[in-house]
């Protein structure tokens, strides 16, 4: 009974003050076309409110509705999503639009089962799509909401475990308000990200903290609990940038590792720093462009800080003398680099240096 009395206050609080204090203003907020909330919730997957925003505005401008998605060429959904980062989700967007398109004649589907069936949307994208535009009563669970749940009940069961799984799945799903998943899931998101933040939670201005386990016992802080240790690793790409005849070896990046279908140059990857003297001089790169060539520019070292990566990428300019064979990759001219869409560590050298 005590925990059903301290569940009916924390929905029934929650939704207070959603409908009180709560003044997050978003442009999808209240919408309830699904292609858009779908296309919301996609832009923000590892992607701050601040930083999608402006994406999911020119996104909606350019592709407002599926069907125009579905028949946009993909190198321009590309380059419209560049700089968002974690392009899987991009390419993602595009199968999954196209599949809506040809086999549910551009009408997102309804059921909850048939929108998690499709490609790149997870329990959470398929709640939020559900109960935004259909009002169904699925509960949406994220990181946000576990560490909100973890603080207020106590949990300490690691949030990454089976177990830990298991049990927010089955307390979000019973804390949801039925009649009215929407607003609840609406709440939820909007007081996780404005109230109950990972640092400096306003506790003090919180309806929910006179019940609150966490605020109560000092420990904050100490929720929501992880099991699993991040090992993050450091990567050096050293990039050539090869021209021939003003033209510049180009090739559109496959395979399993990162920036899949972004552009970049020719990369050579090495285990520490190395300086442009020293790559121009070394076998692997002689085995490959030869000694026929004129280095024009090398550069510092750039970085782009990925979830479990940091990656450091320098740049060498470099003329051949007469063309090499290079598979994989393709000349294109200087003017049509800013149609290509590139990683964000290779575009923060573009912006500064001299190709465009």
């Amino acid at each position: 009974m005590k925990q059903r009395n301290k569940s009916k206050f924390f929905t029934e609080n929650l939704l207070k003050w959603n409908k009180e204090s709560n003044r997050r203003g978003m442009p999808w907020k209240f919408e309830k076309d699904p292609y858009k909330i779908w296309l919301s919730e996609i832009i923000l997957q590892q992607t701050r409110v601040e930083q999608g925003t402006g994406y999911y505005n020119r996104f909606v401008k350019k592709y407002p509705y599926i069907n125009k998605l579905a028949a946009a060429d993909e190198r321009e959904v590309f380059k419209l999503w560049e700089g968002l980062g974690y392009y899987s989700r991009c390419k993602n967007l595009i199968y999954t639009a196209k599949y809506i398109s040809e086999n549910y004649n551009g009408k997102f589907p309804e059921d909850y089962n048939d929108i998690l069936k499709l490609k790149g949307i997870g329990p959470y994208t398929a709640a939020a799509i559900s109960s935004f535009a259909y009002n169904q009563p699925y509960a949406v669970l994220d990181g946000n909401v576990m560490r909100i749940l973890s603080r207020f009940f106590g949990i300490s069961t690691p949030i990454d475990s089976n177990e830990g799984k298991k049990i927010f799945t089955e307390l979000a799903q019973d804390l949801l308000d039925k009649n009215n998943s929407a607003a609840y899931n609406q709440a939820i998101m909007d007081f996780g990200a404005t109230v109950c933040k990972p640092q400096l939670a306003s506790c003090k201005n919180c309806l929910l903290s006179t019940k609150c386990t966490a605020y109560k016992t000092k420990s904050v802080e100490l929720y929501p609990v992880k099991a699993k240790k991040i090992n993050k690793k450091t990567r050096w790409f050293n990039y050539i940038i090869i021209s021939y005849k003003d033209k510049i070896y180009v090739r559109k990046r496959s395979g399993g590792d990162i920036w899949q279908n972004l552009h970049d140059f020719y990369l050579m990857e090495t285990t520490e720093k190395i300086s442009i003297e020293e790559l121009v001089r070394s076998e692997p790169f002689i085995s490959v462009i030869g000694k026929q060539f004129r280095l024009t520019h090398g550069s510092d070292y750039f970085k782009q800080q990925l979830t479990h990566q940091t990656i450091y990428g320098c740049f060498a300019l470099i003329e051949l003398k007469k063309s090499i064979n290079l598979p994989g990759y393709e000349p294109v001219s200087r003017k049509s680099l800013k149609s290509l869409s590139f990683p964000k560590l290779i575009n923060s050298f573009l912006e500064k240096e001299i190709l465009q």
